[in-house]
């Protein structure tokens, strides 16, 4: 898995709407922290994604773009968006690729990619790394400390 001081992989993946996004874009007017979660609309995820929504306000009063990053198609991710009213982009990472690069891929085929967030400074660095499966608050409250750091 990618730790601090680590470079980020680039990438491009479609969002919820459809749209491209592109890591390198978003950093172009800040940081983001990408949070990755095994499935859209599942309890432990809902609960992430809506803990981040909450606050979603505090990153964007540090520069920072919110990021959610699942294996599920554009339709999913759609349909988890208009579900809880996230109000950020959810990418389409359907082949698990960006969640390789980012060392987040299971050993065992067809399982979700592990869950994870990722603070990236706009020199592509990563600031902040919280690797918890267990605990989704901690992702989000985590990360928007690295950033008043």
């Amino acid at each position: 898995m990618l730790q601090v001081g680590d470079q980020a992989p680039d990438f491009e993946l479609l969002d919820q709407k459809g749209e491209p996004v592109r890591l390198s874009a978003v950093l172009g007017t800040g940081s983001a922290t990408l949070f990755f979660y095994p499935a859209a609309l599942s309890p432990g995820c809902t609960r992430e994604a809506c803990h981040f929504r909450d606050i979603v306000a505090e990153f964007a009063e540090r520069g920072a773009t919110v990021l959610g990053i699942s294996n599920d198609d554009v339709a999913t991710q759609k349909r988890f968006d208009e579900a809880h009213r996230l109000g950020y982009p959810l990418l389409a990472d359907v082949g698990g690729e960006v969640a390789k690069s980012y060392g987040l891929k299971r050993r065992v085929p067809g399982l979700p990619a592990k869950r994870a967030t990722f603070v990236i400074g706009p020199d592509r660095r990563v600031l902040a790394a919280v690797h918890s499966e267990l605990n989704m608050n901690i992702h989000a409250d985590q990360a928007l400390e690295a950033l008043r750091g």
